[in-house]
């Protein structure tokens, strides 16, 4: 949802008072203490505030324990010099994989214990505990190892968790309410391990996981599945990273897309002797969209090269990976250097083999970030640059098209570091990177803007609308008998001011390929047809005099867009469907199961797919 313009205002005026970021390379802001032995520092950023929300871990009387801090978004710490720390559990001296999200209303940290639980726990945004410092138990009392966290739209977020040979899942309400546990696991030896989540839309996660044999070396498959928060897969597993044999310990890390489905990534030396990265794609409906199951490589195979230690963001508006990674000799592995590549939905590399960031002067990099401008038109790449020890922070900024126009040291004494594992990502125009002073404690950040300015960055407030949105925007699916034709049926009403010039529509199709429609101004429905099955995406605007306006809401729901399930009426017979993935009423409603044998008496429309994988949907009359 937009900002309003007095809370802009506000903001600009506490910029103006008490500021905190410098913008001096050679300060830094101080945002916490800590130990020298601290790491696994994560942050996760309020979107509706800026406030950033940190956690690093460290030794404490219970054990290797998280403590968090909250920012604000003029660097200011909130929960005082030595943070909130979550005291009332017992660790284990080792990492168990902690994580950590905001929500809508506070920040959730999530763990195991000594006990072998995993525990959830809220702090909100004042600094108290909304379920109490122990929190709530996730998994029933599964799961004791490596969590996850994403969160939702609705101030909620889904957890996962793993016991090294299931994984476990479960959705956690505002409000602390759990729903079920669902538990994904193998029956035939292997283990199903090292998942990650991402949100699709209405609230579902898709979860990518590893099934892996056993052994340090071993044989790994990457899958995809997609689960509601009643429990209910509605996207059934899908391979999307074919079988490969190497380390076990070398595990994939995934990336929203912003449009429903997301990226995954792995560096490994399984194909041709040759350690790569490779990048796999899965849209909105839970399908991959790389026709190479082995993925689609950052660099052709050079056995002569290593390209790994990825880091990766999309595009908000083209919605396509950028993935920066590391380039070292095989050899002696003396060499560094960073390299920058950009990769369609499909696989496709726009920039072949990738644009040379950083050449080899001697250093040694590492720990890279990269984030995404808010606008779609370039991006930042971050990293540590020293003698693999001592280290100074770099950032360079690139345009959408690959150029480097700026080039910035964010920190530049020279300290051996534990860098964040991310950084905050631009949130009006300001991106924040932090780390522990691992010589002498001490979480440190600095902050810098779009054109690698640092310290005082204050939001821009949005020009007054020339163009208002439209109204009560609402779509459902339809069929017409007499034509045969399907898709959306859309309508909306007209913006305050009356009718535009046109209205443009934004189609997205369950394929993922984004129209724009234009609509005569005089209009208030459209029928858009299509032949694609699956879920698409609509959002409208109105255009007068030249100037576009915001999206239209729904009536409902309050949320700029509308998705609609596309079912249709394919021409194939049920007999070539070898597999049933959903069914539907003739309303457009999902049902939660897909087995034929349980439905009553009524008409159908069944989404599978056929022996060779493609999908087509059939219309089916029940009459028992």
């Amino acid at each position: 949802m937009k900002k309003t313009f007095l809370l802009l205002l506000a903001m600009a005026s506490f910029v103006t008072l008490q500021a905190q970021w410098t913008d001096n390379a050679a300060q830094n802001t101080f945002l916490a203490n800590c130990s020298a032995d601290a790491g696994e520092l994560y942050t996760s950023i309020d979107p509706n505030s800026g406030d950033i929300y940190l956690q690093w871990n460290c030794f404490h009387s219970n054990g290797w324990s998280p403590t968090l801090q909250r920012i604000d978004y003029l660097g200011n710490p909130q929960w005082g010099d030595d943070g909130i720390h979550i005291g009332g559990h017992t660790f284990s001296s080792m990492s168990e994989g902690l994580a950590m999200v905001a929500v809508r209303d506070g920040v959730v940290s999530c763990f195991a214990n000594y006990d072998g639980f995993t525990y959830a726990v809220k702090i909100n945004a004042d600094g108290t505990f909304a379920w109490g410092e122990q929190g709530i138990q996730l998994f029933g009392g599964l799961g004791f190892s490596r969590t996850e966290l994403v969160a939702d739209n609705d101030g909620g977020f889904w957890a996962l968790g793993s016991d090294y040979t299931s994984s476990y899942l479960q959705h956690v309400e505002a409000d602390g309410t759990q729903g079920p546990t669902i538990t994904v696991s193998d029956n035939t030896g292997y283990k199903i391990c090292y998942g990650q989540l991402t949100l699709g839309y209405d609230g579902i996660v898709f979860f990518t996981y590893e099934r892996i044999g056993n052994g340090f070396y071993t044989d790994k498959e990457i899958y995809l599945a997609g689960y509601a928060k009643d429990g209910t897969m509605v996207a059934p597993p899908v391979r999307l990273m074919a079988s490969q044999t190497f380390q076990v310990t070398y595990i994939h890390r995934v990336v929203s897309d912003g449009n429903g489905g997301g990226y995954a990534y792995i560096w490994h030396p399984g194909i041709q002797d040759a350690f790569n990265t490779y990048v796999f794609h899965f849209d909105h409906n839970g399908f991959s969209t790389i026709s190479d199951d082995n993925g689609s490589a950052v660099h052709s195979p050079d056995p002569a090269n290593f390209y790994y230690d990825a880091y990766a963001t999309v595009d908000p508006v083209s919605h396509d990976l950028i993935i920066a990674y590391l380039q070292t000799d095989s050899y002696s592995q003396s060499q560094s250097r960073i390299f920058v590549n950009r990769i369609k939905p499909n696989g496709d590399k726009v920039w072949g083999d990738g644009i040379l960031v950083a050449d080899y002067y001697g250093s040694t990099y590492s720990d890279l970030l990269v984030d995404a401008f808010e606008d779609g038109n370039g991006f930042s790449i971050v990293f540590n640059t020293g003698d693999g020890y001592y280290s100074s922070i770099e950032a360079k900024g690139f345009d959408k098209n690959g150029g480097e126009i700026w080039d910035n040291v964010i920190s530049s004494y020279s300290v051996p570091r534990a860098m964040c594992q991310n950084s905050s990502g631009f949130y009006e125009n300001q991106n924040v990177v932090t780390w522990v002073n691992s010589n002498t404690g001490g979480v440190f950040g600095q902050n810098f803007g779009t054109m690698g300015e640092l310290g005082e960055i204050g939001p821009t407030p949005p020009p007054v609308p020339c163009c208002y949105e439209p109204n009560n925007f609402d779509g459902t699916y339809y069929y017409d008998v007499e034509t045969g034709e399907y898709g959306a049926w859309l309508t909306w009403e007209a913006p305050a001011t009356g009718a535009p010039d046109y209205y443009k529509l934004y189609v997205t199709d369950p394929s993922g390929c984004t129209t724009t429609v234009e609509v005569a101004g005089d209009k208030l429905e459209y029928f858009d047809v299509t032949t694609v099955l699956g879920t698409a995406r609509y959002q409208l605007t109105a255009v007068s005099g030249g100037n576009e306006s915001g999206f239209a809401t729904t009536s409902t729901t309050g949320e700029d867009y509308i998705l609609i399930s596309i079912t249709g009426i394919g021409e194939h017979n049920l007999g070539e469907m070898t597999s049933v993935l959903r069914i539907f009423t003739t309303t457009g409603q999902c049902l939660k199961h897909n087995n034929v044998n349980k439905l009553s008496n009524g008409v159908y429309i069944l989404q599978g797919l056929t022996q060779d994988g493609q999908p087509v949907s059939q219309k089916v009359v029940v009459n028992r």
